[in-house]
């Protein structure tokens, strides 16, 4: 419903997303905000008066994708707004994309000024850049959603910035230091959420693991409380009936925090728990804070906590002086573990970070073959992992009603975040509804089918 007509009512804007779910949930905010104005919102390969490309800067292959998606948007009508926000916004774009009439830059703290932007360009027809210094700006931004688009499930933004300095990456630099929302606003968010039809939530941020850190002056004073709070209070609010949260720092497992997660009940015991390598002397060189033994004994703890919990990571193939004989360690440790599912990434160097310059950069032939490893490794552990649902019962969070070979199939995801087909017997579920499925059978392309009880 539009509330607040504008110079800028009537215009239609297309919108680009690159990178991560905090992008998402930023990009739907801006839309949101957008809409009550009464802009339209079209596919962003249609004529529009604005595009809004939000950016990812985590790689030097995510600011290509960034350059190339701005230069596309610019061509498909000369005369449009084109603005640059996100994170290749905020370190690289006011540099490459200066001076040009209808581009606005915006650093990608400041995507709450969006709205305010656009409407003062369209007044004055100046282009502007602009970026914080996100070293010493200590706001959050106030941004918020009501839904998502052909979502049954929504990400909310919780937390922003990252305190770790990885010697990879350079989002400490485009997103700054940590900063967390409030509990009761995230709260208020969840609750119109959970009104609008949404049961399922997940709390996402740049560093999750350190939600509500900022307020503590010792380190040592900091651990899982401020999280544990968050989850507990989302839970809470009527109509949620699943929350997840987004990627955690393994160091935040304890015991103590792994028994209190088991005893919410709406908890899904999904964990993305970063790794990055299997190897303690690439760990070391790479910054992380923690050893691979360190790392297996967090995976126990919450082995012992909950049942057939869901870990999965990320995994870096050919960081800078990886040997073969690292490679072989991190493999061997990774099999050891057994994950779920891996994300396989080979190193991609970028510019501003130490890794950057380190002496013994892995040829790309080489990262190629350990990539390849890696990935087969995953295929074999994820196939394992499904093949121990067969037999058993699993609640379905149906997303999508669909005819195969002439059967009705309710699509979903299982609490542990793994897809289900199911054969629907009898009447049809809606869209949001949770059904309970018996698992027969895993498909090759890797999600379980089975048929509703």
């Amino acid at each position: 419903m539009i509330e607040n007509r504008s110079c800028i009512s009537g215009k239609k804007a297309a919108f680009c997303t690159l990178g991560c779910k905090v992008n998402a949930y930023e990009t739907q905010a801006v839309r949101r905000a957008l809409e009550e104005k009464g802009v339209i919102v079209v596919e962003d390969n249609e004529d529009a008066d604005i595009y809004i490309v939000n950016t990812c800067s985590v790689t030097s292959i995510a600011d290509k994708k960034s350059r190339q998606t701005i230069h596309r948007v610019m061509k498909i009508k000369e005369d449009a707004l084109v603005v640059v926000t996100g994170c290749y916004a905020q370190v690289s774009a006011a540099d490459d994309f200066n001076n040009i009439d209808r581009v606005i830059v915006l650093g990608s703290n400041l995507k709450d000024s969006i709205v305010e932007e656009i409407e003062k360009w369209f007044v004055e027809k100046k282009s502007i850049a602009k970026v914080s210094d996100l070293m010493t700006d200590k706001s959050y931004m106030d941004l918020r959603i009501d839904g998502y688009t052909d979502k049954t499930r929504a990400f909310i933004k919780v937390e922003d910035g990252c305190n770790q300095f990885c010697t990879f990456c350079i989002i400490p630099f485009t997103r700054g230091r940590v900063r967390s929302r409030s509990v009761e606003d995230t709260v208020n968010e969840v609750t119109q959420l959970a009104k609008n039809g949404y049961r399922e939530v997940v709390l996402t941020g740049i560093h999750l693991s350190s939600y509500g850190r900022e307020n503590y002056e010792k380190k040592e004073d900091f651990a899982y409380g401020p999280l544990l709070e968050l989850i507990r209070s989302a839970a809470a609010v009527e109509g949620i009936e699943r929350v997840r949260l987004g990627s955690l720092e393994p160091r935040i497992i304890t015991k103590e925090f792994a028994k209190e997660l088991a005893g919410i009940k709406e908890f899904c015991p999904q964990f993305h728990l970063s790794l990055q390598s299997g190897c303690n002397t690439v760990l070391k060189r790479m910054n992380r804070h923690y050893t691979i033994e360190d790392y297996a004994e967090r995976v126990g703890i919450l082995r012992e906590a909950f049942d057939r919990p869901v870990i999965t990571t990320d995994i870096i193939a050919g960081f800078p002086g990886e040997t073969d004989e690292e490679f072989e360690d991190s493999i061997g440790n990774l099999e050891k573990i057994g994950f779920a599912k891996m994300h396989v990434f080979r190193y991609s160097k970028r510019k501003g970070t130490p890794a950057a310059t380190m002496k013994g950069q892995v040829p790309p032939p080489v990262s190629a073959l350990r990539s390849d490893r890696l990935i087969e490794l995953d295929r074999r552990m994820h196939a394992k992992y499904l093949g121990s649902y067969i037999g058993q019962e699993q609640e379905v969070l149906v997303e999508r009603i669909l005819e195969k070979e002439g059967k009705i199939i309710a699509k979903g995801l299982t609490t542990r975040y793994t897809d289900v087909e199911a054969v629907v017997k009898g009447d049809v579920p809606p869209v949001n509804a949770l059904i309970r499925v018996a698992c027969e059978s895993v498909s090759e392309d890797g999600i379980l089918l089975g048929s509703m009880i």
